[in-house]
């Protein structure tokens, strides 16, 4: 099965997402036709990406695959914030320069992506070259009496803003009435937030006419993406816990200044461990490279696909294994066409239509792999009856639906493992049953540098080839 995308002669019209600033489902409107313009707040490097990243990551990564084979032209920024109190805080805990943290972390962070099948981003600013756009934007602030200086930084009066609190759905006295103090005791309001933040000893800074020091985090973000979408982009996403405040502080610095912003808010659901939402704090922190080491890539894709964008997901063993068997159904599908001179019938339009219905339908990706599955199902139904028009149709609709959602199937059948595989895994097995789990591991890593992944099952362990 080719690659190659649906011929999208004309760009769909009817894409629906549900607004998060809107609270409902809506259609789709560009500020350009044919163009889209996104968007998604990226990393901040100071670790590993957790499966969280990855989720939220791969969400926008299926949108953006979807528009671009729909039609679209996608501009799709994401940042990477290289200057953030997490990083200083671990550049000073670890004696590293900041720098250093920034640049390994981000490298270690593409690897992830590349290992789930991201697509880079069209731009992928940083905040440390857009310092000197921040400090006009908090000079714009403090000039129209928005923004006030403490003797710690540079806080942005909320209550100034107009429609403060939209994507929080809550009105700025509520907000008000729940916020914890934080930071400087000289804030006017306890929802006030800082664009910038005064030098202290040892921290990274930058010149500004306030007084040496650092932008803030929401501050960096909204220079970005006006810089690099202008006024009016189409879509800001991201993980539903930058809604508020980040996402929120973000509009707020551009409604103040009279800037227009996102035209449309996505946001997905979280990560949940055992019905808990992962998180550092809960202890079920997970590394998205980890995960890679033990499963097959695509698995990670085709589990976010079987949840909507925006409802938790569970991630455990059981469940990346499950979305494994399933990617093995359609590799089997794409071996057993493969090679039997169906290439360039046109799709089945009735199975890519149902496939479009659910994807425009607030991005149904359950739905829209129902279709993939239905699609596999009547092809693989006429094969065996030798009727291979409709199985040329069927397959071809099965191929664009998975390009759609940025699915690779393994075409070739895969060799069993080498000896020198099969030697390291029965090593690794003894390493288990002596509970030297460090040895275990090692071997494990190992087997990964091979391109083999080791699952343990009640019948021992199953090797698989790396996607």
């Amino acid at each position: 099965m080719g690659v190659e995308p649906v011929d999208a002669a004309s760009v769909s019209a009817v894409l629906h997402l549900f607004d998060t600033a809107q609270g409902k489902t809506v259609p789709f409107e560009t500020r350009e036709p044919g163009k889209v313009s996104m968007y998604v707040c990226g990393p901040t490097v100071y670790g590993p990406p957790h499966l969280g990243h990855g989720r939220f990551s791969l969400v926008f990564d299926v949108l953006r695959r979807y528009l671009e084979w729909s039609g679209y032209e996608v501009r799709y920024v994401s940042n990477i914030t290289d200057i953030d109190d997490k990083i200083i805080d671990r550049a000073q805990r670890e004696q590293r320069p900041w720098q250093d943290i920034t640049t390994r972390c981000e490298t270690i962070w593409y690897k992830a992506m590349d290992g789930i099948g991201v697509k880079r981003p069209t731009v992928a600013p940083h905040a440390t070259e857009y310092v000197e756009q921040m400090v006009a934007l908090i000079a714009e602030l403090l000039a129209s009496g928005k923004a006030y200086e403490t003797s710690d930084g540079v806080y942005l009066d909320c209550s100034t803003v107009e429609g403060y609190g939209l994507l929080a759905r809550q009105s700025i006295d509520s907000l008000q009435a729940g916020a914890r103090v934080e930071g400087s005791d000289e804030k006017r309001n306890p929802i006030d937030f800082a664009l910038w933040k005064k030098a202290k000893p040892g921290e990274p800074t930058w010149p500004a006419p306030w007084g040496d020091g650092r932008p803030g985090w929401h501050t960096e973000c909204v220079v970005m993406s006006l810089d690099q979408l202008g006024e009016g982009f189409d879509l800001h996403g991201g993980g539903q816990d930058l809604m508020f405040p980040h996402h929120e502080n973000e509009r707020a610095q551009a409604v103040a200044v009279g800037k227009a912003f996102a035209r449309h808010w996505a946001h997905n659901g979280f990560v949940e461990i055992d019905g808990e939402k992962m998180s550092k704090s809960l202890g079920n922190f997970t590394n998205l490279l980890d995960l890679l080491e033990r499963h097959d890539g695509r698995a990670y894709r085709m589990l976010v696909l079987r949840s909507h964008y925006r409802s938790p997901i569970e991630v455990t063993e059981t469940t990346i294994t499950d979305a494994e068997r399933s990617l093995d159904r359609l590799d089997a599908f794409a071996r057993r066409v493969s090679g039997l001179g169906l290439d360039g019938a046109p799709p089945d339009e009735d199975a890519l239509g149902a496939f479009r219905t659910a994807m425009d339908d607030d991005l149904n990706t359950p739905g829209a792999l129902d279709q993939l599955f239905r699609a596999v199902r009547a092809a693989n139904t006429a094969l065996d009856a030798e009727d291979d028009a409709t199985a040329a149709g069927l397959a071809a609709a099965v191929r664009a639906m998975c390009v759609a959602v940025g699915l690779t199937l393994q075409e070739e059948e895969v060799a069993g493992p080498p000896p020198e595989v099969l030697l390291l895994a029965e090593q690794r097995a003894e390493a288990r049953a002596a509970k030297d789990f460090a040895a275990a591991d090692r071997i494990r890593g190992r087997l990964g540098e091979l391109g083999w992944l080791v699952e343990d099952s009640p019948q021992g362990p199953l090797l698989r080839r790396k996607a």
